[in-house]
C-alpha cells in the first residue's frame, strides 16, 4: 500500500448515492402521508402535518442509512433482499418508535399529549412505514450505478487523480472494494487506496464501465470473457482478473450489451 489518505481526502465531501435516494424516498413517502392525512391526522391542516411528517422522515432516513451499513456487512442482499429488508425493518423501527412517539408527544397540544404508556402504539405504524421505504431502498439499489466516457474535449475522469504515483497514467481496468480500501487494477498493476466506493463510483465519471457488484465497479473495454455458474456471471478482465456480477445488477448489464 503506497498512498495514505491526505487532509484533503479526509475533509473533501462526496455525495453517498445511498444516502441521497433514501432521503428522497423518505421524503416522498412524508408527502404522501402529510397529503393522505394517515394514522388519524386528517382533521388538522396540510401545512402542519407537512411540518410533522418531513423532519421525522428526514431523520428516520438518517438513521436508516446507517442500519444500512449494518445491514449490509452482515446479509448478502443480492441473494436475500426480503431478509435484508425484514432485517433493516427491525433494526430501525425500534429506536425509531421512541423517536416518533417523543416528537409526536411534543408537536400536539396538551390535550393530545403522548404518555409513556402509548409507546407501544406506536411500534406498529413504525414498522409498517419502515418496512415499505426498506423495501423501496432495498430493490430500487438493483440498478448498477453505470459511469461514461468523457465527452471529447471534457475534463478526465476525478478518479484518475487518485492513483498511487507508481500507477500514474495507466488504464484503470477494475476497482475492488476491501473493507475501507479500494484495490485499483490497472495494465501496471495494482494498488490500495483509502476510499469508499460509493465515493469512487462518483469521481469515475468520464470512463466508461459500470458496478458489476456492490463490491466492484469494472471498465467496460477490459472485459474479454464472461462465465457463467451457480446462477452468476463472473468477467474475466484483461490480465486475468476476474470480477464477480451480482444477480441484483445481472439483467440490467445484461441488458446494456456487457455480455
Amino acid at each position: 500500500m503506497s498512498e495514505r489518505a491526505t487532509p484533503q481526502d479526509v475533509v473533501r465531501f462526496e455525495i453517498d448515492r445511498g444516502l441521497v435516494r433514501g432521503v428522497a424516498v423518505a421524503l416522498a413517502g412524508g408527502a404522501l402521508l402529510a397529503l393522505s392525512g394517515a394514522f388519524g391526522m386528517g382533521d388538522t391542516a396540510l401545512g402542519f402535518r407537512l411540518a410533522y411528517w418531513m423532519p421525522v422522515m428526514l431523520v428516520g432516513a438518517m438513521w436508516g442509512h446507517l442500519c444500512s451499513r449494518l445491514v449490509e456487512g452482515r446479509i448478502d442482499m443480492d441473494r436475500r433482499p426480503w431478509l435484508a429488508i425484514a432485517a433493516l425493518t427491525l433494526v430501525i423501527s425500534g429506536p425509531l418508535a421512541v423517536m416518533v412517539w417523543a416528537v409526536t408527544g411534543w408537536f400536539f397540544d396538551d390535550d393530545r399529549s403522548i404518555s409513556l404508556a402509548h409507546l407501544p402504539d406506536f411500534l406498529m405504524p413504525v414498522l409498517v412505514v419502515t418496512g415499505a421505504i426498506s423495501a423501496l431502498n432495498v430493490f430500487l439499489a438493483r440498478t448498477p450505478v453505470q459511469t461514461h466516457a468523457a465527452a471529447p474535449g471534457a475534463k478526465p475522469a476525478r478518479f484518475i487523480d487518485r492513483l498511487p504515483f507508481k500507477l500514474r497514467g495507466a488504464a484503470i481496468r477494475a476497482v475492488q472494494s476491501e473493507d475501507h480500501y479500494l484495490r485499483i487494477h490497472t495494465d501496471r498493476g495494482s494498488d490500495l487506496i483509502l476510499m469508499r466506493l460509493s465515493d469512487a463510483l462518483t469521481e469515475l465519471e468520464g470512463l466508461e464501465g459500470a458496478q458489476t457488484h456492490r463490491s466492484w465497479w469494472v471498465a467496460k473495454d477490459a472485459v474479454r470473457d464472461v462465465s457463467r455458474g451457480d446462477g452468476r456471471a463472473t468477467l474475466t478482465l484483461e490480465g486475468g482478473v476476474e470480477a464477480p456480477v451480482s444477480r441484483r445488477y445481472a439483467k440490467a448489464l445484461r441488458d446494456a450489451g456487457w455480455y
